[in-house]
């Protein structure tokens, strides 16, 4: 529903980030990992999760879409809850807790305050797969891919990771079609795309 807000950061703390856009203060839920890298900005952008449970309704912001991708897999783990999910990006980063899933390094996950061996070895469990087979499907990692860096190229990319498609395959595809006509636009790439995969 809702992609990311942009606007002053009125206030911050290691757990919560205001942010005013419009005349309103929205109160986020971060992680220690998103404090560190907004703390001294006065404008900013986070990507947010927002959250609804019976009587319960609360925004999470995220300094990286990467950060927010990993919130998300973790709150599908039967037994994390959005608290626990940002307790793990509090102390470890996206990266170090992907590294350590893709490992199976149960010490590590383990190593996290409020999680014991169980949770740990369900982590592994449901998301190494999703992990390693779904790859990162944030742009910043699309970009590093084989495809051209034009924006039309990467969103056609991301448009067919998203639908399910394999990125190698897509990447492949992609780039005959950009080969063949570098000025096609985001949707005729997508409509070529599909057509061959």
């Amino acid at each position: 529903m809702y992609d990311y807000i942009k606007g002053q950061l009125a206030e911050a703390t290691p757990t919560q980030a205001i942010v005013e856009t419009g005349g309103i203060g929205y109160k986020l839920e971060i992680s220690l990992q998103t404090f560190t890298e907004i703390q001294n900005l006065k404008e900013i952008k986070l990507f947010i999760y927002y959250h609804v449970k019976e009587d319960v309704a609360m925004w999470y912001g995220f300094y990286t879409k990467a950060e927010r991708d990993m919130f998300m897999k973790l709150i599908n783990v039967n037994g994390i809850g959005p608290n626990t999910a940002r307790m793990m990006l509090s102390s470890l980063s996206s990266d170090e807790l992907k590294n350590a899933i893709i490992s199976g390094d149960v010490n590590k996950i383990k190593s996290i305050k409020g999680i014991g061996l169980k949770t740990a070895q369900r982590v592994i469990i449901d998301l190494k797969d999703k992990i390693v087979k779904g790859g990162d499907t944030s742009m910043e990692s699309l970009m590093a891919g084989g495809v051209p860096k034009t924006r039309s190229a990467q969103e056609a990319l991301s448009a067919l990771v998203m639908l399910g498609f394999n990125k190698a395959a897509a990447e492949k595809v992609i780039n005959g079609i950009v080969k063949d006509n570098p000025q096609y636009t985001l949707e005729e790439l997508v409509k070529y795309s599909l057509k061959r995969l």
